[in-house]
């Protein structure tokens, strides 16, 4: 009768513990840390593997996450106004990550292939010149304004939010977060088992290590960039469709807002490792969020105006303290 009484008190004080401290911290910043680390992670693979690879920084791999989005969103309507059936965004983002990743072939021949022999400054800047370009398209195509990507509130999940008060743990997480987690795990699972178990994967390994060494040992260096532009391309339409499904909405400038802490992200991992960049994004998402939390006193410790003042920040620590990152990548 005793230890009943000692587990009631136990479970009590547990969900008073919850309901004080845990149910705000959990539900609005910590797994909205984790959300937004995905999307980071995802998109800073795509920078570091350029970087790896390629030896520049593509600065218009967030517009081209942007237009991912945005072509998603018109085969969602198409096939609304046509078919006459609601698309899930995972789904409709099948064929246009195609489109995408053509159109990574497209500006890598047009724009970065003339350059590939010529100083970093001159390839960075058509990368820059190029997402002027994106974005402005962008524009005339689909309009400045907001568009709304996928209508309505998102709920919480019934059957995790059941389970979680059974414990007296109330989590509010919406399927689409789920998606996002189990989208992210699932990407990282392939992209290790295509690094280190197939031919093209150790081949672009090889590449980022030396490829003059990889040239002369026999390997097709313009396949490996292609298959680059191939993995970088479906990260990136992951991680804007991922973006556009947890804010559920898209603008022309979603791209650069995403820009620099997917640098942050893969500088704090180490340029040219791909495992870096994703715990590089889950460090700079959380950061991000938990840098809003009232941790002292009921107003938050930094207004969530300079969130991205903290990726900066972060970026440039690691860059005089570690410049090579946590995973030992390409130093500067």
């Amino acid at each position: 009768m005793k230890i009943a009484k000692s587990r009631a008190c136990f479970w009590a004080g547990g969900t008073d513990m919850w309901e004080s401290f845990g149910f705000e911290f959990v539900n609005f910043y910590f797994i909205p840390g984790l959300v937004l680390g995905c999307i980071y992670a995802l998109g800073a693979i795509g920078i570091t593997l350029t970087f790896g690879i390629l030896r520049f920084a593509n600065f218009a791999h967030g517009e081209l996450m942007m237009m991912g989005a945005y072509l998603t969103w018109t085969i969602m309507a198409i096939a609304t106004a046509v078919l006459g059936i609601a698309v899930h965004p995972l789904l409709a983002a099948i064929p246009a990550s195609i489109v995408v990743i053509y159109l990574f072939f497209w500006t890598d021949k047009f724009f970065y292939k003339p350059f590939r022999k010529a100083d970093t400054i001159k390839v960075v800047m058509a990368s820059f010149g190029m997402m002027l370009i994106l974005r402005s398209a962008v524009q005339v195509i689909w309009g400045p304004n907001q568009l709304t990507f996928v209508p309505g509130i998102a709920k919480p999940n019934p059957s995790l939010l059941g389970w979680s008060s059974d414990i007296g743990a109330m989590l509010l997480i919406p399927n689409k977060h789920l998606f996002i987690f189990a989208g992210t795990i699932l990407f990282v699972v392939v992209l290790s088992y295509i690094l280190n178990r197939t031919r093209i994967g150790k081949a672009m390994r090889a590449v980022s290590d030396s490829p003059d060494l990889a040239h002369v040992t026999g390997i097709d260096v313009d396949q490996v960039i292609r298959a680059t532009w191939i993995v970088g391309g479906v990260c990136a339409i992951a991680a804007g469709v991922f973006l556009a499904m947890d804010i559920q909405m898209l603008e022309t400038t979603m791209g650069f807002r995403m820009l620099l802490p997917m640098f942050a992200a893969a500088i704090l991992g180490g340029i040219g490792k791909p495992y870096g960049a994703v715990v590089g994004g889950l460090v700079i998402g959380l950061s991000e969020e938990l840098s809003a939390y009232p941790w002292i006193g009921d107003a938050p410790l930094l207004s969530p105006g300079y969130k991205t003042g903290v990726a900066f920040a972060i970026m440039v620590v690691m860059l005089i303290v570690r410049p090579q990152g946590l995973f030992k990548g390409r130093s500067f």
